[in-house]
Formats: C-alpha cells, sequence, structure tokens
C-alpha cells in the first residue's frame, strides 16, 4: 500500500496535549497585533508577545520564546473596509482591531514535516525520538496562507534546540522506512512558564 507524501514543509499543526487529550480546534486565544506590523504571519507560525501586549512572529531558532501557533486572525481590510478572516497577517496592514487567534496550551504536540535544509523534505528515524531538534526557519507561502517552518532531519541532545521529538508519523513514511513529519513539543521556554516575564 502507498503512503501518502509530504510535499514540504507547513509550519507547526497542533494535534493534542502531551497527556494524550486531543485537541480540538476551536481552542485558541484571542490576542491583538500592532497596526503597522512589518512582518507577514502565516498559518502554523510560532508567536510571542512583546512589550505592549500584542504578539509578533517568532522565528523557529534557538532564541525562540513562544506562546503560540499562530491560527489565523482577522481584522478590518483598511481598503475594503469590512472585517476579514485571514490564514496568514499580511505585513504592514493598518487597522486597529488586528486579533491574531493563538493556540497558546503549554503542553501541546505539534505536526511539523522534517526538512534536510530549506523546504527539501528529509526524514527521522526511530532513534531519533526522545532527541532535541532544530527548527527551520523558511518564508511562509503568500498564496496558501500556510507558514513553511519545518523541523530539521538531524536531531541531538542539545539543549538549546527549540523542539524536542515525541514521536513519528507513521502514514507519512518514506520508501525507505525514513519519518518525514514528526511530533514535536517546544524544547524552548514557553512564555507562560518564563518567570523573567516580558
Amino acid at each position: 500500500m502507498a503512503y501518502p507524501t509530504v510535499s514540504g514543509p507547513y509550519g507547526l499543526i497542533p494535534v493534542k496535549l502531551l497527556s494524550g487529550t486531543p485537541f480540538v480546534g476551536g481552542v485558541y486565544r484571542s490576542m491583538k497585533i500592532a497596526s503597522g506590523y512589518n512582518t507577514s504571519i502565516f498559518f502554523g507560525d510560532a508567536v510571542k508577545v512583546v512589550t505592549g501586549g500584542t504578539v509578533e512572529r517568532d522565528a523557529f531558532d534557538a532564541a525562540m520564546t513562544p506562546v503560540g501557533v499562530f491560527m489565523g486572525c482577522k481584522y478590518t481590510d483598511p481598503n475594503l473596509g469590512y472585517e476579514l478572516y485571514s490564514q496568514r497577517f499580511p505585513a504592514g496592514t493598518v487597522a486597529s482591531d488586528i486579533v491574531a487567534y493563538v493556540a497558546d496550551a503549554t503542553e501541546l504536540l505539534f505536526k511539523a514535516a522534517v526538512v534536510s535544509s530549506g523546504t527539501t523534505i528529509g526524514d527521522l528515524a526511530l532513534t531519533d525520538i526522545g532527541a532535541n531538534v532544530a527548527g527551520v526557519d523558511n518564508t511562509g507561502d503568500s498564496a496558501s496562507g500556510n507558514s513553511r517552518g519545518a523541523i530539521s532531519d538531524t536531531s541531538a541532545t542539545t539543549n538549546t534546540l527549540p523542539f524536542r521529538i515525541i514521536g513519528l508519523v507513521e502514514e507519512t513514511k518514506n520508501s525507505s522506512g525514513g519519518y518525514t513529519e514528526a511530533y514535536v513539543k517546544w524544547n524552548a521556554g514557553h512564555q507562560y512558564s518564563n518567570t523573567t516575564g516580558v
């Protein structure tokens, strides 16, 4: 039987809690994005709270301090004059009512694509479960509105790597038996657990 293939990275997709409880799609927190914020945020990107109480995109790197994953937004379009719901936040949007929907539970598990570099799909092995892994911070896809963030196909014990591999996705194993998708959790400090504050 042929398994489906992963054509490219798609960011972080919440799937369940670390306890095994399924993630139900309506469990998001509404958070403001500053009017005129000059970086696009795509569905599946990590976001962080910044000074002033708004959220901004958080890079998939060792310095990340995520509060959650961006699941879309709404705002009054400055050109059309009516409220839009969008898969992504377009950089530079000027509106006073921009609201991001953020999956922000501290113990969420995410499904992520594995890449060898950039957007080239790689794979992991069973022996990678429990190890840490780097994020790969690609530019999002403006056509679909989806993130292109991913995780690296090279795992390590390094404690500064932002993700921990919890499991592997059987359904998208490649023909060599390598796993092209993994279940990961934050290894980086979640902002709700950071005692320093913003």
